[in-house]
């Protein structure tokens, strides 16, 4: 049986970044897995120090949806794929309808 195990954070500096491993451990998944996503345009790194990838943090929930939906839907990864981007769009048009509601 594998015990998750936390890491408890009492102050996060801004803009903390991850590397490709250290996103990976946090969204529990092999590096691997997370490259294929990458592959895919499922997510984007947010900066390049040379050969490496850095993350931010805003990555990890948007990384275990995606593993929600590939392990509890059996969702393929060009699925997810139109999933996320309707996602986005809906959060575009709310945001639009909010600002329009705001002005009558």
């Amino acid at each position: 049986m594998t015990v998750r195990r936390y890491e408890i954070i009492f102050c996060r500096p801004e803009n903390q970044r991850l590397t490709l491993e250290r996103l990976a451990e946090r969204a529990g998944f092999h590096p691997a897995v997370v490259q294929a996503f990458i592959d895919c345009g499922l997510i984007e790194p947010s900066a390049r120090e040379g050969t490496r990838l850095l993350f931010d943090e805003d990555v990890v929930p948007q990384l275990r949806m995606i593993g929600r939906l590939r392990e509890n839907l059996g969702i393929n990864l060009a699925g997810i794929a139109v999933i996320l981007h309707l996602r986005d769009r809906l959060s575009a048009l709310q945001r639009e309808n909010a600002v329009y509601r705001a002005r009558l």
